[in-house]
């Protein structure tokens, strides 16, 4: 607002105060803040105006930091003045200390210059405020998702765990790509104690089907693993009533919190630079500000209250994070986000085929059931795409095997042709199918001496292509016939058969197969 909307709006408040409206009221029906409205009641008009009329200035502290908070703003003008701080805090180490309000007014006076709006988000909860609990009684946990851009602008989704201790408000957070489980619960809780030092007394919970399968009229049924989990270690489970987030609000607000003071505009890297960010955010922000209800630092409070904790001395074992399986179509291919991806021909069995599917963001790997690569292909930006591999328009499984074996065999299966193939594979396992078939080829018509002679030239000197292999193997063969046809001249010419200890045998020389390997 200028100067003369807060005139208007001044006289507009006392004027609504008079008539009997209270200060909700009045917020509601001028649509301003009610700080702002408590704030104008506080001043009789006197003390109004010489506030007005005071000149506001930008703080002298952060006017070297107006570039970059104008172009955060500008790119990204839904971020509170509070995330606008913990950025500066991330971006900038010699950042000065200044007061939160300072930087709440610094960014108010950029968006106000630059008509920068921020856009309210709407329909927010509002929960009822519970009595303060005992140190190292209570805890609480819940879970959170939220969809972040990656470098290249595709679109990620990333899961979040959050616990957060009742009376200090001390918090941690785990953050993963792949949907929580039983096993990855379990893991972050345990990662919790360790950052805590401790284990509450007691922990909430909302009915989450990772921590239960079933409730009987308050009674609840755990999953196996979550259960066997909580026998190992004496905390009690509390699990809220459907539809009542009131019951647990200190962790929505935390998760609301990660959300919107950490995960909002940021990019996504990957899990474990988002993890280490995240760590980083907890020691600067979450933990080490003044929180806003208990007025006081959780980090200071936390110092007091894990002498209060059950000691926790295991360490966190990172489990295997299971991949989701996705359905094999018929066309071998897989349906994910709006688009198709090939799979090799003869992967589809039948209808419960499956793969495992791990999105990296820019490439998608899909998977056998043990974890081997089957394909790999890169994210379109666009929907409906069929993205395919040449290679996968062809049945390689059975000829494959097929060839190798015949080719063994042509070779008399032999320790050094079977060495020869493994070490072909190693060089070149993308084109290994296409350097066999050549080499069959090649082979086709040469006698055993030729082919043996070949095979050893290969492996002596590292030739790993079917190629190369094609030509050393055409000109040995070009070389033996040019003996063949010299011996039959000779042959003709003298009728007497000479002694056999004259005749030599042709040698190659080494400056031809130089030329080879050329």
């Amino acid at each position: 607002m200028n100067k003369n909307q807060k005139v208007f709006m001044w006289y507009k408040v006392n004027e609504l105060w008079k008539q009997g409206l209270n200060k909700s009221q009045i917020s509601r029906e001028l649509e301003i803040d009610r700080g702002t409205v408590r704030k104008y009641l506080a001043m009789d008009e006197q003390t109004f105006m010489l506030w007005i009329n005071k000149p506001h200035r930008l703080s002298k502290k952060l006017s070297g930091y107006y570039k970059y908070v104008k172009t955060l703003l500008e790119s990204t003008p839904y971020l509170s003045a509070a995330q606008v701080e913990d950025r500066l805090k991330e971006s900038f180490e010699d950042l000065p200390k200044v007061d939160s309000k300072t930087v709440y007014n610094f960014v108010k006076t950029i968006r106000e210059k630059h008509a920068i709006n921020k856009y309210k988000e709407v329909g927010s909860r509002q929960y009822q405020k519970l009595p303060e609990v005992a140190y190292g009684s209570e805890a609480q946990v819940d879970f959170g998702e939220i969809t972040m851009q990656s470098g290249e602008g595709h679109r990620i989704k990333v899961y979040f765990f959050a616990m957060v201790l009742s009376r200090s408000r001390y918090k941690y957070v785990y953050c993963q790509r792949c949907p929580f489980t039983t096993q990855t619960a379990v893991y972050a809780h345990e990662l919790a104690f360790n950052y805590f030092n401790g284990i509450p007394s007691k922990i909430i919970y909302d009915q989450d089907k990772v921590f239960i399968k079933g409730e009987n009229l308050g009674d609840v049924l755990l999953t196996e693993g979550f259960r066997s989990f909580c026998q190992q270690y004496s905390f009690e489970t509390i699990f809220c009533r459907k539809a009542d987030p009131e019951s647990k609000g200190k962790v929505e607000n935390v998760v609301k919190y990660v959300k919107y003071n950490f995960l909002k505009g940021r990019t996504f890297q990957d899990q474990n630079t988002l993890q280490e960010d995240c760590l980083a955010w907890l020691k600067r922000t979450a933990n080490a500000k003044l929180h806003g209800t208990t007025r006081k630092v959780p980090y200071e409070q936390w110092l007091i209250e894990q002498s209060h904790l059950e000691p926790y001395r295991d360490t966190p074992e990172k489990p295997l994070i299971l991949l989701p399986g996705y359905k094999v179509r018929k066309d071998n291919t897989v349906a994910y986000k709006g688009n198709f991806y090939s799979l090799p021909i003869g992967t589809y069995k039948d209808a419960d085929t499956t793969v495992l599917l791990d999105d990296k963001g820019n490439t998608l790997d899909l998977l056998s059931d043990v974890n081997t690569l089957v394909a790999s292909h890169k994210i379109p930006l666009g929907k409906g795409v069929l993205v395919r591999n040449t290679d996968h328009c062809r049945e390689k499984s059975k000829t494959l095997q097929q060839r190798y074996e015949l080719l063994l065999n042509a070779f008399g299966n032999t320790p050094e042709s079977q060495s020869y193939l493994a070490d072909l594979e190693n060089d070149k396992p993308r084109y290994f199918h296409d350097n066999i078939r050549e080499i069959l080829k090649a082979i086709n018509n040469a006698n055993d001496r030729v082919k043996t002679e070949t095979l050893n030239f290969c492996i002596e000197n590292k030739v790993f292509n079917g190629y190369r292999f094609a030509e050393v193997l055409a000109h040995l063969q070009n070389e033996e016939k040019q003996i063949s046809e010299a011996s039959k001249i000779n042959i003709s010419k003298v009728n007497v058969e000479p002694p056999k200890e004259s005749i030599a045998p042709a040698q190659s020389s080494i400056e031809i197969y130089e030329t080879l390997l050329r």
